[in-house]
């Protein structure tokens, strides 16, 4: 794993990308602590997983299925784990951990930064080369909605079902630097992009970008930001090995970057709708269902997947396009929270 560099340097962050194997993936997975009878929020109730990085996501599962047995062995008798983009009934402001890093952040940012108990699963995945890396980010963004719709799993929030696939996007966007990461033309820009924020005192460091995509110079990959944490380590594989491939086939098929509002459009619809949707094409505005636009994108990203090795892990992304995470949640709730998060909790160690 690269070093952290100086945020403002070029050539240092040039190297960075440059430095790393191409196409290794990693995984940071955040859970919700739960009490273990449904009643109450613990305070501060996030853990997170991070795996280091891997050549392929089936070593990534079988590391995630061993990290998420020695978490729930190490929260028997005080908490429950689960996984999913939101806590189903849990009070919208809660606590914070203790800490420099939180502290500051409430300071900054009041009941904001309060309201943030949102899960997310994120992808790591180093495209190897400083230049190709900039071209893959950029063509990556387009994708962003299709990666939301097939990852899409909070349905609940402060215990009523908000009519959206994942409610997570609206909470977290209470914060800037959220949502659709702007293009970024060169190392230069990005470069003083990153300096002008710490100098304004605004973004004090790269961790602070929050979009749902960035480049993260510490690691020299691309970090996918968009994915609700997932019930099951099955599912968290798949939306990692479609998200592997997908950055893999950009490598080789890099397209133009496209006006962010029109990927935005496609957000939404993906927050809102999930695989009930409509995406509209960025280029042509021809209407497709996301499901269908999922299906092509599944058949398409196969062959890269099995060359990635994760033809297995890949496999269940196909079954999740049918029958996504939020439509499985709400039928498990019928109509109640709590039993979401039962079921939830249920799935938790499914595989494992």
């Amino acid at each position: 794993m690269a070093t952290q560099t100086t945020p403002t340097d070029v050539r240092a962050l040039r190297a960075t990308f440059d430095a790393v194997e191409p196409l290794t993936v990693g995984l940071e997975e955040e859970l919700m602590l739960l009490d273990p009878r449904f009643k109450l929020e613990l305070p501060a109730a996030q853990l997170e997983i991070a795996l280091p990085p891997a050549r392929s996501v089936a070593d990534l599962a079988d590391q995630l299925a061993a990290a998420r047995r020695d978490a729930a062995q190490a929260a028997q008798g005080l908490a429950v784990l689960a996984g999913a983009g939101l806590h189903p009934f849990a009070a919208a402001e809660g606590p914070v951990n203790p800490g420099e890093r939180y502290e500051q952040l409430v300071e900054e940012y009041g009941t904001v930064a309060r309201r943030q108990l949102v899960f997310a699963l994120q992808v790591h995945i180093a495209v190897g080369g400083a230049e190709r890396t900039l071209a893959v980010y950029n063509a990556l963004r387009a994708h962003l909605p299709e990666l939301a719709a097939l990852a899409a799993n909070a349905p609940f929030h402060e215990g009523r079902d908000t009519g959206f696939a994942s409610f997570r996007p609206v909470v977290a966007d209470m914060l800037p630097r959220q949502g659709m990461p702007p293009p970024i033309g060169s190392w230069d820009e990005w470069s003083d992009d990153l300096a002008w924020g710490a100098r304004a005192g605004r973004v004090p460091g790269p961790s602070q970008w929050w979009f749902e995509l960035r480049p993260h110079p510490g690691f020299g990959t691309l970090e996918l930001r968009v994915a609700d944490t997932q019930a099951t380590v099955a599912e968290s594989a798949a939306i990692a090995a479609f998200a592997h491939a997908l950055v893999a086939r950009l490598v080789e098929h890099p397209r133009d970057g496209v006006p962010s509002w029109r990927i935005e459009e496609n957000r939404w619809v993906a927050a809102r709708h999930g695989l009930d949707g409509t995406f509209a094409d960025v280029l042509s505005g021809e209407r497709t269902a996301v499901r269908e636009r999922l299906r092509e994108l599944v058949d398409a990203l196969e062959p890269c997947a099995e060359s990635l090795g994760a033809a297995s892990e890949f496999a269940l992304a196909r079954s999740m396009v049918e029958r996504g995470g939020a439509e499985r949640m709400r039928a498990a709730a019928a109509g109640d929270p709590r039993r979401a998060a039962a079921w939830l909790s249920d799935r938790f160690l499914e595989g494992c």
